[in-house]
Order: structure tokens, then sequence, then C-alpha cells
């Protein structure tokens, strides 16, 4: 088992379909986790969601987060996100987004459907830095 480099990290959380899992923490401090399509933008993990999603209200109340993406095949590796969530309402680059993780998760075919689905006024797009990442490759070997 060995770390991830910095364009290994990026690789991974860019490659294929896996989605992220992300913890944020309720009002009352319990924990919620839920699972995320994102991309990348620069140094931030991004995604969007509705306003009155779990999710987006607990990242207004607490905007420290934590995502975890992992390869469920042997010999499994992983990275961890630990970061501040920022929450944009009326975001420009909303339906770039929208459309750009509608293609990778549902394929470039259907790229436009999901942005124009999920690319909606009122839509939040998520930022969430990556101040901390643990990663690992080949965990089982």
């Amino acid at each position: 088992m060995r770390d991830m480099t910095p364009g290994e990290v990026r690789g991974f959380l860019l490659s294929g379909t896996r989605t992220g899992k992300l913890a944020t923490v309720r009002t009352d401090g319990r924990p919620h986790v839920v699972p995320i399509w994102f991309t990348l933008r620069d140094d931030y993990l991004v995604f969007n969601t509705h306003p009155s999603s779990v999710k987006a209200r607990n990242m207004r109340h607490e905007p420290r987060v934590a995502i975890s993406v992992d390869d469920q095949v042997p010999p499994y590796s992983f990275v961890t996100v630990e970061g501040f969530a920022t929450l944009t309402d009326a975001d420009p680059d909303l339906i770039e987004i929208a459309t750009e993780i509608g293609g990778r998760y549902m394929g470039a075919d259907r790229a436009e459907e999901y942005g124009a689905r999920n690319g909606v006024p009122g839509e939040l797009v998520v930022r969430v830095s990556m101040d901390k990442v643990v990663s690992a490759v080949d965990v089982a070997g």
C-alpha cells in the first residue's frame, strides 16, 4: 500500500463513475452520509444539489465536510477529501457543471439532458476545498 501522488489523486477522482460519499453534520450533531456525483474544477471537488436537500441544509449549518471515493475492485484504492463547502446560488457555471457531471455518470449522449434537468434555477453549486487529502493505492496488496 502507498499514498497517491497529487496527479494520481486527480486521475482517480475523475476516473469512471465512482460516486463520492459526502459526510455532513446535522444541526443536532448526528452524521449524515449520502452518495454524490461530482467533478473537479481547479482545486475543488464540485457538485450541485437542491437547496432543500438534507446535505444543503447541513452544509449551510456546518461547512466542514468529508468525501470518500473508493475503487471497489481488488486490490482496492481510495481517496478521502476533507474541506469546507461553499454553496453558491445562481452560479454562472451551474448548467456547465450539471452537464459535465451528467455526461460523466450517464454518458455523453445524455449529458445535455441531465444538464437541463439539474442545471435549473434554484439549484446550488457546491465547491469543496481539498484541504486534506488521504489516499491509498493497492490497499489489499
